[in-house]
């Protein structure tokens, strides 16, 4: 008899984006005439940046030709050359210092969130946000790290509240924790956070001898120059940090895939009888093991993001979505919803009339304006009484949607 996983059992519903799906196609079916405009899934509609296209059709030649071919990159890791203008892109140009061989290249950012955790022992205590991306809750219960739910979130897991009282950046929490999850700029709520609070959770990691796992996604959607890109601009955050980047959000890679993974050299973890064990290699192995590494073609179109028309065009695309995030924030705060976010992040944190769930605001919002959102209880319990709106649409659909939503009962 073959038996299954039962962690699996334990997910609650579906994940959260084909649920919004099924909704979206229930209701276009039942109002085929209905242009839907969606403000919900981050997906981007720009396209790659004319750099990115040049680099790639070149890099298509080039794998065509015997003496330009290209097979396996460099032990799995990633091509030197993209990881070189990481280093000095990326790290270099902020004061962080940060080693080539810290960095693994690969095809999601929320894969390597996901994947991470199955280098860490099971019996770790996990620390996340309230609301929360839910790949970061989802794989640690496939793991077998938590017990059944109730309430709308899992035993075994601590849980920080994001809320309006804190500005969506969470408190330490008052027990030890092993494993903690930080996203800033912060998905779903579009919150960042300062040196000065980056700081206290790394001397909270050195104090307990703990991980951080910092999600920095969204980091080249920052615009205000006080706020960090990095965790690594946090003196000592190498000692307990890996931080996890993309260029599916920032330069439109969405449907193309990389990302990459910094897990510093000094990083460490500890056996059961407390020998310390240095964390990077062990990442590289279960990377090499797992997987096979991203395309030539993917990689030479990354590195061209760092070249100086790459940097001028991905700019520009930026630009657009930011001048989006502004123009949704203003005009729903013109007519009378509490919003927050959209400043240093492409998404919109919107508070719900009183009373009113997210997911009734969503069918509200889907049905009088056709609309798509994103409910926030979808990320979690202290998400319950919002809806994130992404910034990533084209311009002309924005201002529609604005103006469908102005137009509600």
């Amino acid at each position: 008899m073959t038996l299954i996983n039962e962690n699996f059992l334990k997910l609650q519903a579906g994940y959260l984006f084909p649920e919004i799906g099924k909704r979206r196609r229930a209701f276009q079916a039942a109002n085929p005439n209905a242009k839907i405009i969606s403000m919900g899934i981050g997906d981007v509609t720009q396209p790659l940046a004319p750099a990115v296209i040049d680099a790639m059709k070149k890099a298509v030649v080039e794998m065509g030709r015997k003496e330009t071919f290209h097979g396996y990159d460099d032990d799995g890791v990633g091509y030197k050359f993209l990881r070189e203008a990481i280093v000095e892109n990326d790290f270099k140009a902020r004061g962080a210092d940060v080693d080539i061989d810290e960095i693994v290249v690969s095809d999601g950012a929320k894969c390597d969130t996901g994947n991470i955790q199955e280098v860490f022992g099971i019996d770790n205590i996990i620390a996340v946000t309230d609301p929360v991306y839910p790949v970061y809750v989802d794989t640690n219960v496939m793991a077998g790290r938590t017990g059944a739910a109730a309430g709308g979130r899992y035993s075994g897991i601590v849980y920080m509240p994001c809320i309006e009282k804190n500005n969506f950046v969470p408190e330490l929490p008052e027990q030890k924790v092993d494993l903690i999850y930080l996203c800033f700029p912060n998905n779903p709520t579009g919150a960042v956070a300062t040196k000065e609070q980056l700081a206290k959770w790394v001397d909270y990691a050195k104090k307990n001898k703990s991980i951080i796992l910092f999600d920095a996604a969204y980091e080249r959607f920052i615009s205000q120059p006080e706020i960090p890109h990095s965790i690594y601009e946090i003196e000592g955050a190498k000692d307990v940090a890996i931080e996890f980047r993309s260029y599916s959000k920032t330069a439109g890679f969405t449907g193309v895939r990389c990302a990459f993974t910094v897990v510093p050299k000094q990083l460490k973890a500890y056996t059961k009888d407390g020998k310390a064990i240095d964390v990077n290699p062990i990442w590289k192995r279960r990377q090499c093991t797992k997987f096979n590494g991203v395309s030539y073609i993917t990689q030479a179109g990354a590195a061209a993001i760092y070249s100086e028309a790459g940097k001028k065009q991905v700019q520009e695309t930026i630009d657009i979505y930011m001048n989006n995030s502004s123009l949704i924030r203003k005009t729903l705060s013109e007519i009378g919803y509490k919003v927050y976010g959209g400043v240093n992040a492409p998404y919109i944190w919107l508070k719900t009339p009183e009373g009113v769930g997210s997911w009734d605001f969503f069918d509200k919002v889907l049905n009088e304006a056709h609309v798509v959102t994103t409910p926030g209880a979808g990320f979690g319990v202290a998400g319950e009484g919002y809806v994130r709106l992404t910034a990533f649409g084209l311009p002309e659909n924005v201002k529609e949607a604005l103006k469908r939503i102005a137009a509600m009962s």
